[in-house]
């Protein structure tokens, strides 16, 4: 099962320390990714980034992501998950800055903090993930106290302009930005490795290796999990529709497919995660 879908806390706070890489995955929680140490390509929906120290994604959740980590280097980084309505339950009246702004973005967000900002934030986040799980009443009004403190920076710091690009470095991964851009563009329809080699002008054999190497993982194994992600986005935002009618909208053309395949990747059948999605 997806750990990311089984979060029973309204905020989660961890520091790790980990050679471990996360798979693909995606939540209805929103999140805050810090990154201390480590070399990791993070791909964010269509996007891939390039981390450096002082990194700071800001994500709605419900967008597939996965860090591709290098492990032959301490990979470090800070992760708050949160529930998007919890969070403004705390910041109502008297309150007034719209602290989940930053996190609403359908692309998502890179920042790169300046070492001002580091200094401030890291602190926070430290103090935060120190306080998480801790059970007396002091603590817990510490930890969310922290908690309001780090969504009141971010939105300071989300509200700067940057100068930083975070463009692909190197033609390998521009490449892998375009299959990945041809996925988002076409997942719903029904194409070859062949239609993909002639979008991006690329042999086909040499595509197929060049994605496995940048990302992990096969590039037809993200065309899948794409959809099945967008299964999730669907059974959360139209519950309604049947689970026949959204396999097909996603691109699956047989829903014993679709249903193994939702199965395989999420730990749970499709009407088990609606049916979850509908009692959150």
């Amino acid at each position: 099962m997806n750990l990311m879908d089984t979060f029973t806390r309204p905020i989660e706070a961890l520091y790790n320390t980990s050679r471990i890489p996360a798979g693909f995955h995606s939540h209805l929680y929103y999140e805050l990714y810090y990154f201390h140490s480590g070399q990791c390509s993070y791909l964010v929906g269509h996007r891939i980034y390039n981390l450096s120290p002082g990194d700071l994604l800001l994500m709605n959740g419900m967008t597939l992501h996965y860090p591709k980590i290098n492990p032959a280097f301490e990979y470090c980084r800070t992760i708050v998950h949160f529930d998007p309505a919890y969070a403004e339950g705390l910041f109502r009246a008297p309150f007034h800055t719209p602290v989940l702004n930053p996190f609403k973005r359908t692309d998502n967000r890179l920042i790169s903090l300046e070492p001002g900002e580091r200094a401030i934030l890291e602190p926070i986040l430290e103090e935060l993930c120190s306080l998480s799980g801790e059970s007396d009443s002091l603590c817990r009004d510490r930890f969310l106290a922290s908690f309001m403190r780090v969504l009141l920076q971010v939105y300071e710091i989300a509200d700067k302009p940057r100068n930083r690009s975070h463009e692909p470095a190197g033609p390998r991964q521009q490449h892998v930005q375009q299959l990945i851009s041809y996925v988002e563009a076409h997942y719903t329809e029904d194409f070859r490795l062949d239609d993909i080699a002639a979008a991006v002008h690329l042999n086909k054999h040499y595509l197929v290796k060049m994605f496995k190497e940048t990302t992990g993982i096969t590039l037809f194994h993200y065309l899948y999990r794409r959809r099945i992600n967008q299964a999730k986005v669907l059974f959360t935002l139209e519950p309604q529709k049947s689970i026949t009618e959204t396999a097909y909208e996603v691109g699956f053309k047989h829903l014993s497919h679709f249903s193994q395949t939702f199965k395989k990747f999420t730990g749970l059948t499709a009407e088990e995660y609606r049916k979850q999605v509908l009692n959150t």
